[in-house]
């Protein structure tokens, strides 16, 4: 496929997520299952050019003056993309497909230096109207800088699996990709994902990962698991364990000693955790799945650590699924905040005097991070907030990032974000009970 063809697909694909409100991942593989003529390299084109569309939604609308699909893709491919008007242009006439070329007042607004004067600010940062309150109280006069860095592409970060392996043998194995260390994990590799219509590399084909050595794992996830490990105990739980990436987290950092207990609520999450632990080589990790009763009765007040990777909006991620950004709605933030109140409270049971909870979301918004932090302190007076910076120096060798440290209850959490981190936003709380 051509190029203005690909714009063309990408229009469609945008105006099926419209019209249907559903995963931009589910319109974009329908589209490639009734277009069987697209190669993998056509399809990965315009994957980029609509997630592209997405995570700069608001600012192409604002600056087009509309959230035409056509004229959204169109932005996207000529600004974005930095084939610049002309290019554009020439895509479009190239390609019987290409859809209609811009109007005069169209190519105007493309070759504008800045948005209209009076854009909200909200739109110049790219995030959700209702928002964009709660984002400031986060990150104050940074909000464009940050919502800029939530809008970029991500790259695929790597955790080195010590039982397996070591950084200077992932980086030899992949320096084909270009791989390079994290600036925080001693245990992080990054891989670039390649720009405009590049394929991103899969790194989950490469020998060295079917030999254990390495999982994905954002570098802020790792950071968190890190920092839980360097608290140290015997006898961990890690309450929401999902699919496991913290859990192996700490089970590598924890040199398979002691014992790590891996629940969810919900076991459909846990998906392929035990192929997952097998091919790390973890050996102290005991799967309790949820059952009729209370399976962690006989943990109560014997945990020296609990991990709690709290239920979410994912905020954080936006980077990865900018459609949720916009899908995301206040009723689904309340439905969070309950989930995050109950969890903790689930955990702060199994922690023994002495011993720790770490709260870690995928999110950027106060109402889930440090509201919820202050919220469980008012509830739970046996337990203080710790000094979560210090952890991450402890964890990593080094201070937290500029604007990183969140002052909290007489200690310290962490908000971690692209702009502030290079990472997918996270936050960090570390409670000690007396």
């Amino acid at each position: 496929m051509k190029d203005g063809g690909r714009i063309a697909a990408a229009i469609e694909v945008l105006a099926d997520v419209d019209r249907t409100r559903r995963p931009v991942q589910d319109a974009l593989k329908d589209w490639g299952l009734t277009h069987r003529f697209a190669g993998s390299r056509d399809r990965s084109a315009i994957g980029n050019l609509v997630f592209d569309v997405l995570r700069r939604r608001a600012s192409l609308a604002a600056r087009m003056g509309s959230e035409d699909p056509r004229l959204l893709a169109s932005a996207a491919y000529a600004l974005l993309w930095g084939k610049g008007l002309d290019g554009l242009l020439a895509a479009l006439a190239d390609d019987r497909h290409a859809p209609a070329a811009p109007s005069e007042a169209e190519r105007a607004a493309l070759l504008a230096p800045d948005l209209p004067e009076g854009t909200p600010a909200w739109a110049r940062a790219d995030v959700p109207a209702w928002l964009e309150a709660s984002l400031t109280r986060a990150f104050g006069d940074r909000l464009p800088e940050e919502g800029a860095a939530l809008s970029e592409r991500a790259e695929i970060d790597l955790r080195v699996n010590p039982l397996k392996s070591d950084r200077a043998a992932v980086l030899e194995a992949l320096a084909p990709l270009g791989a390079v260390a994290c600036r925080w994990s001693p245990v992080g590799v990054r891989v670039p994902a390649g720009a405009t219509d590049d394929k991103p590399p899969h790194v989950a084909s490469e020998l060295s990962f079917k030999r254990g050595w390495y999982e994905v794992q954002d570098e802020g996830s790792q950071i968190a698991a890190l920092i839980a490990a360097a608290i140290g105990g015997g006898q961990v739980v890690d309450l929401c364990a999902g699919a496991g990436g913290k859990t192996l987290a700490l089970a590598a950092a924890m040199g398979n000693r002691g014992q790590i207990y891996a629940y969810d609520s919900d076991k459909r999450r846990f998906g392929d955790i035990l192929e997952r632990i097998a091919r790390a080589g973890a050996r102290n990790i005991q799967i309790r799945e949820p059952r009729r009763g209370d399976v962690l009765a006989d943990l109560v007040g014997k945990a020296d650590l609990v991990l709690i990777d709290a239920p979410c909006t994912g905020s954080g991620t936006w980077r990865r699924r900018p459609d949720a950004k916009w899908r995301l709605a206040p009723g689904a933030l309340e439905t969070r905040l309950k989930e995050q109140d109950a969890v903790l409270s689930d955990g702060a049971r199994l922690v023994r005097p002495g011993g720790h909870l770490v709260y870690v979301t995928c999110s950027v918004l106060p109402e889930e991070n440090e509201d919820r932090a202050g919220a469980f302190l008012a509830a739970e007076p046996s337990f203080r907030m710790a000094d979560t910076a210090a952890l991450f120096t402890a964890a990593t060798g080094a201070a937290p990032p500029p604007h990183a440290t969140v002052p909290l209850a007489g200690g310290t959490a962490l908000r971690l974000s692209p702009a502030t981190a290079g990472t997918d936003g996270f936050f960090v709380a570390v409670f000690a009970r007396g």
